[in-house]
């Protein structure tokens, strides 16, 4: 053996769409009303029956959020690819109803809450509570944007400062389209309060108190990880730390824009994307986002310097159209337009519809996977979660009719299915 052989290496450093890591929150309800049921720490626990914050479970893990009737499941480390991730995320989810089942509670997707108030909220009360508290303190947890909303997470690796650049850059443009297909949270409060995308107007609200935080939640461009620290990161923390001496919040993850670059794992998050009906909606929807990311970040559509040339005001009009509107919202930016070779204003719907099909008439032009072919073509027809819920229920459900459909959004999880929902006939 020589003395090379002793030597103990670094794991090599993922570099862009070489893995994915994706983290999926969903909602513990009681199995026969559907309210909120505060039993997290139920599924959270070591062999000896002790609370922590994480438990592993083959390739996903299991862990906790800040309040106690959500779990989060996540790959288990940097996933390959994406597409046995809906089979695995499918497995979790049937073990979390086997173990919740003898309490009386099951899941429920979506990325709202159709009816709960703010005040049923528990906090976590456990490992890091620290954390939880503190975010209370500050800004008061028992708003919608911190007690009620579940996400998808999608985490991507970067590798330097020119690959962190592309991709942030490509990250951008990108955001404002994805309500047109992720919109999952049309009711709060038991309404429909004029946004499709409601999870996403309140989140945008929740750190309002210090606006560098959540900024324009659509990113400014950024060239370098030094770049990023200075006019992002830095800001951030020295406005938090009046509220903060301890420095518990001052971490990457206190930065509450749409997608937000961790450095401590080589990684861009994005994290406007609803909880679906199930994981393999979930999962084409992150199958398209990589696609049309991986285009932009090759310059297939314009070079880099276009792409960074859209204004942050542009794409940050368009992400509030998306977010009321989803798949209707119109793009009339001409930049944003030029990006994609449009030259007319064009509905979101439209423009994901043109960029999936190319100018060949072929689903090829984004390179989408097979296994998300089906799944984005009922989102291109029947539109987006939220979109088929309002289709079904209006504006003013009662109670009684958000429950049943609950039932049927839970049974379309269990079953690992997309919900296509009978409509009420005209007349």
């Amino acid at each position: 053996m020589t003395e090379s052989d002793n030597t103990v290496r670094a794991p090599r450093v993922l570099d862009l769409f070489e893995a994915f890591g994706v983290e999926l929150e969903v909602m513990i309800v009681d199995a026969a009303t559907f309210d909120v049921l505060p039993l997290a720490e139920k599924l959270l626990q070591s062999p000896g029956g002790e609370v922590v914050l994480e438990v592993e479970r083959g390739p996903l893990a299991w862990s906790n959020e800040l309040v106690c009737h959500v779990i989060e499941l996540k790959t288990n480390g940097p996933a390959p690819s994406l597409a046995p991730l809906a089979e695995h995320f499918d497995a979790g989810l049937q073990q979390i109803r086997g173990l919740l089942a003898p309490h009386g509670a099951t899941l429920l997707p979506g990325g709202m809450h159709p009816w709960m108030l703010p005040e049923e909220r528990v906090l976590w009360p456990h490992g890091q509570r620290e954390i939880y508290q503190a975010f209370d303190r500050i800004f008061g947890s028992k708003g919608h944007g911190w007690c009620n909303l579940q996400s998808v997470h999608l985490n991507l690796p970067f590798a330097s400062d020119e690959s962190f650049r592309r991709l942030h850059s490509a990250i951008r443009i990108v955001l404002p389209l994805l309500p047109a297909l992720a919109a999952a949270s049309p009711y709060c409060e038991g309404v429909h309060r004029g946004q499709l995308d409601h999870r996403l107007e309140v989140y945008g609200t929740n750190a309002a108190r210090l606006p560098s935080i959540a900024g324009a939640i659509i990113p400014d461009v950024s060239t370098s990880e030094a770049h990023y620290r200075e006019h992002v990161l830095a800001p951030m923390y020295a406005d938090i730390a009046p509220f903060d001496p301890e420095g518990i919040l001052q971490d990457e993850w206190l930065n509450a824009r749409g997608a937000i670059a961790r450095f401590d794992r080589n990684a861009i998050e994005i994290r406007i994307i609803d909880t679906q009906e199930c994981p393999l909606a979930a999962i084409s929807i992150l199958a398209a986002t990589v696609a049309l990311l991986r285009a932009l970040v090759e310059e297939r559509f314009v070079p880099l310097a276009a792409q960074e040339a859209v204004s942050t005001t542009d794409l940050a009009k368009l992400y509030r159209r998306a977010v009321r509107e989803g798949e209707q919202a119109t793009v009339e930016s001409a930049e944003v337009l030029a990006l994609f070779g449009q030259r007319a204003p064009v509905a979101l719907g439209r423009l994901w519809r043109a960029l999936f099909e190319g100018a060949s008439g072929t689903r090829t032009h984004l390179d989408l996977p097979k296994f998300a072919e089906a799944p984005l073509e009922v989102l291109l027809r029947e539109g987006p979660l939220a979109r088929r819920q309002l289709r079904q229920l209006g504006a003013q459900p009662t109670r009684a009719q958000l429950r049943a459909q609950a039932v049927e959004l839970a049974q379309a999880q269990a079953e690992g299915r997309l919900w296509l929902p009978e409509y009420p006939t005209a007349g």
